[in-house]
């Protein structure tokens, strides 16, 4: 069970990193490949948009602390889950 949850992370990490890294390509994220995984990313990014500003500005540290977030929120997951399910 936490082999699942450990890859069904993992997946959705590679998905944000590709969807930052859309970001720096001009209307990357206009195509559809963009549009889907904005519509899987964003929803999750936008919790941390709101209260992390961008530094300058410009530069977006939010996707960072979401990948953190998530990997913790992974961990947390598996550790709650071997309790109930041994």
């Amino acid at each position: 069970m936490t082999g699942y949850i450990l890859t069904l992370i993992e997946i959705y990490q590679y998905v944000l990193i590709a969807y930052v890294l859309l970001s720096w390509l001009p209307s990357a994220r206009e195509s559809f490949i963009g549009e889907m995984l904005g519509k899987l990313c964003e929803p999750y990014l936008g919790i941390f948009r709101k209260f992390i500003p961008p530094i300058g500005g410009m530069i977006d540290i939010s996707p960072i602390v979401a990948l953190i977030a998530l990997r913790f929120i992974g961990q947390g997951l598996i550790v709650v889950l071997s309790y109930i399910i041994p």
